[in-house]
């Protein structure tokens, strides 16, 4: 009977370590929790919307932007439904021919805000060669768009996947591509500040102000492809 009690113990834990209310699976034992389960869209939806737009399909275990077949309104970014402070993301990506997409951080969802990239800054994703974005210093695979170029250039040949980590831990920020680290800085401090009053988004005051919020997938008009996402909380 002890035996029979332990089993069910243990079957109880187990369940309750496999989901989370917001999120797709909650923690494992090493404390990474699965934000895609390979299968559907649970725990993620379009910014500023409730759930996530039918241009967004799940195709071979991974998360596709389908533009070929894109239905009005039902595309734009795909954010988390939870929000993170110090974490450690990791994903694979692959993108299209030409296309051109983008991992953004710490994105703050409240209305006031239009778009996913007003408040999250980017690790970039797009085909270098391809795209003419790809010509712009700071805007190649791997940059902290528009702010860090990388500090090496490692992406792989289009149509072949990508790994991407983002590492954020009190402000220190990494970005690592295929294994390798391709930036570090640090967020919030003085350097930062010269690094958004120098860029873009030196306009934007809410630009990469927030020490928390939500995973975005950008829809940049392209076809993309996001798998393997999984978030360790630091």
């Amino acid at each position: 009977m002890r035996s029979i009690n332990v089993m069910i113990l243990g079957a109880a834990l187990l369940a309750g370590c496999s989901s989370s209310k917001d999120g797709v699976n909650n923690s494992n034992s090493k404390g990474w929790q699965k934000l895609f389960d390979g299968k559907t869209t649970t725990g993620w939806h379009t910014y500023r919307k409730p759930t996530a737009g039918t241009d967004w399909k799940v195709v071979d275990g991974a998360l596709f932007l389908d533009t070929k077949n894109k239905t009005a309104g039902q595309g734009g970014d795909l954010v988390t439904n939870e929000e993170f402070t110090n974490y450690h993301l990791k994903l694979e990506w692959k993108i299209s021919p030409g296309g051109n997409s983008g991992i953004i951080f710490n994105v703050n969802e409240d209305p006031k805000y239009g778009a996913t990239y007003t408040t999250g800054p980017e690790m970039q994703v797009i085909d270098n060669d391809g795209h003419s974005d790809g010509k712009i210093t700071k805007h190649r695979a791997g940059d902290l768009y528009d702010l860090v170029k990388s500090r090496v250039e490692n992406v792989k040949p289009v149509g072949q996947w990508n790994t991407a980590e983002i590492i954020l831990n009190n402000g220190n920020l990494e970005l690592i591509q295929n294994g390798e680290s391709v930036v570090k800085t640090t967020m919030w401090d003085d350097n930062w500040k010269a690094l958004v009053a120098n860029s873009k988004f030196k306009t934007w005051p809410a630009f990469g102000i927030y020490k928390t919020g939500k995973i975005a997938l950008q829809d940049h008009g392209n076809d993309v492809w996001y798998r393997n996402i999984s978030i360790k909380r630091l």
